[in-house]
């Protein structure tokens, strides 16, 4: 049997890919005390340590072999937050991250160099943003070892994997490098990926179905439903804060609409280390469809969705623990598939397990907190700080990438003395523009005209002044509702209203240019300018 050992080892699913294609994991490493106890109580034969991975990487000859045990491959996840596109937009400082994975590489290449090693391959994982950040070969002097020549990290194998080419109903992108055979992509098509409906058909409905066999969605084995783990319980989402999913979702503006709830025809999304309830990426499953009511996804159908076992335990104290490490990992059939790749570059031949064998645990080590049953109660939305800033565009109104933004980012916040503008915004990233044209009431065609002033006076005797708007973005979505209050929020709202109600869509097609921009700007984008305009002329004042 081939030995394995796993760096940054998480919550096991590197680890398990390989247990699965017949591999023999003996050491795993990670300083994270949930994740060592997970991998330890799922790979209970493997020598798991809570450990620095850059101490390690540094320890005298003698020292580090004896901590790090020959064998014939290295695997390795080094933490993608730094990289990661979800962090600070991808703006996070990226130098701790380096550190953390030319550690790994110190470690693999003193394995690769030392007198009779065996090591035969290696494999980094990470997100696709990482392969700016790691060089193609490395000189031993560079990773801090004292020896002439180079050290090669990228083959042909290195590049970004999507899982669910692996029958893992998850569309989650990852870049792997290393020396590893290419793995072979069991879906040809997008047609015949794996769903979440083809998950979570197999293990039902939070509690339902309890004296009920479950047949394993990924693997060959049956459990009794109420044995299923983390699994029967309910964290239903408060209105506020599906609401707020639903519009990052669905109108952010200058990004692509996504589904509201999840598309359960489709691979998931890609499982983030947090499960938020009012963000783009939040996870929303429907609960009760015909209240509009809505829940997240348990611990345990995240797990199925990543290809981890029903009987797999993930060790932690909150469902907020348990759902990082199931985020962070990477899918067992994801990491099968190289596990296998690796053993027929090995032997030239493949003898896998018979039948799949569960995990035996030992509960008299480990004391395993079980969702089941626990009761979560809906959050209670709270006022915002007085100083909270907004930034936001009529809803649902965007032409060729322009949309009109409502904004108190120029106030004194100090001083808590505020000011209220309106921009119109065009596009993203490094072609983003903003544009605030000198417009007056010339700029709305005549037909229009009578039914906008009349339309910016009504809002006029809505707000009071910019202080009081603020005030009034401060409190609870309920609380406005029943006290009928006029803010930032609702008068975005009125004035879509306004626009689809009052101007026919041919409309939406007319563009107008601009002198003092030089730019040719929709007719409906300066129309929705023009209001917000004209209402901040009353909110702006004392």
């Amino acid at each position: 049997m081939y030995k394995v050992v796993d760096f940054f080892c998480g919550g096991g699913g590197f680890s398990e890919g390989f247990k699965l294609a017949g591999f023999e994991i003996i050491v795993a490493i990670d300083k994270w005390q949930p994740a060592v106890t997970t991998h330890h109580a799922n790979h209970p034969n493997a020598d798991t340590r809570q450990d620095d991975v850059i101490r390690i990487s540094n320890l005298p000859d003698e020292e580090f072999h004896e901590l790090v045990l020959d064998s014939e491959v290295i695997i390795g996840s080094p933490p993608c937050t730094f990289f990661s596109n979800s962090n600070k937009s991808g703006k996070a400082d990226k130098s701790l991250g380096v550190e953390l994975i030319e550690s790994y590489l110190r470690i693999v290449a003193r394995k690769y160099i030392k007198k009779d090693s065996i090591l035969k391959h290696w494999v980094l994982e990470n997100v696709p943003n990482v392969f700016d950040y790691i060089k193609d070969k490395y000189t031993y002097k560079e990773l801090g070892i004292d020896k002439e020549g180079t050290f090669q990290v990228k083959y042909p194998s290195s590049r970004v994997y999507n899982a669910k080419y692996f029958n893992v109903a998850s569309n989650r992108k990852r870049y792997f490098c290393g020396n590893f055979p290419e793995p072979e992509e069991i879906i040809k098509d997008d047609s015949d990926v794996r769903t979440i409906n083809n998950i979570l058909s197999y293990i039902k409905e939070p509690n339902e179905n309890l004296e009920e066999m479950i047949q394993d969605p990924n693997y060959d084995f049956k459990m009794k439903s109420k044995d299923i783990m983390d699994h029967h319980y309910i964290m239903e989402i408060a209105d506020f804060e599906w609401k707020k999913a639903q519009r990052q979702k669905q109108d952010k503006g200058y990004m692509g609409r996504m589904s509201f709830p999840e598309n359960f025809d489709k691979p998931s999304r890609t499982v983030m280390a947090t499960m938020s309830c009012s963000s783009r990426e939040s996870m929303i499953y429907p609960f009760i469809p015909d209240e509009e009511r809505y829940r997240l996804p348990t611990v345990r159908e995240i797990a199925c969705l990543m290809s981890y076992p029903l009987d797999y335990r993930f060790y932690g104290k909150s469902k907020s623990i348990k759902y990082k490490l199931v985020g962070n990992s990477v899918p067992p059939k994801m990491s099968f598939a190289i596990a296998k790749a690796i053993a027929i570059a090995i032997t030239n031949n493949l003898e896998l397990p018979n039948k799949y064998q569960p995990i035996e645990f030992d509960d008299t080590k480990e004391d395993f907190k079980n969702l089941n049953g626990d009761i979560f109660h809906i959050n209670i939305e709270k006022e915002k700080r007085p100083t909270a800033k907004f930034k936001y565009h009529i809803p649902y109104l965007i032409v060729n990438t322009f949309r009109v933004e409502l904004t108190n980012k120029y106030s004194n916040f100090d001083n808590l003395n505020f000011k209220w503008n309106a921009e119109i915004h065009k596009s993203q990233g490094k072609t983003a523009r903003t544009h605030v044209p000198k417009v007056d009431l010339n700029i709305i065609n005549k037909e229009h005209k009578e039914v906008v002033k009349t339309f910016i006076k009504e809002l006029q005797k809505k707000i009071y002044n910019a202080n009081n708007f603020q005030n009034i973005y401060c409190q609870t979505d309920l609380k406005r509702k029943e006290e009928n209050l006029f803010g930032p929020y609702e008068l975005l709202d009125s004035i879509k209203f306004f626009i689809e109600n009052n101007i026919d869509k041919k409309y939406y097609k007319e563009n107008i240019h601009i002198k003092n921009e030089n730019i040719e700007i929709p007719y409906i984008i300066l129309m929705g300018y023009y209001i917000l305009k004209e209402s901040k002329k009353k909110f702006n004042k004392k």
